[in-house]
């Protein structure tokens, strides 16, 4: 039970990087703007479906659990 603030912690924190990531790379890496993501425009609607920007994501979030769970 003692380890639940603990991990509180450490996801705020990671959290709080990935914010600021986002802030301030997506200046220089085009997250949501990358090939693969599909951008359909209509008179009325517009419809976004970024999959690679999604894959990405899925990749660098399993490799961040793996290495956290190693070091467990």
């Amino acid at each position: 039970m003692a380890e639940i603030p603990r991990w509180l912690i450490i996801i705020g924190i990671v959290l709080i990087a990935v914010g600021l990531l986002w802030q301030v790379g997506g200046r220089f890496l085009p997250i949501g703007r990358l090939p693969g993501d599909f951008l359909f425009k209509g008179e009325n609607t517009t419809v976004y479906i970024p999959i690679m920007t999604s894959i990405i994501i899925s990749v660098v979030l399993s490799l961040i659990f793996l290495i956290i769970g190693r070091f467990r």
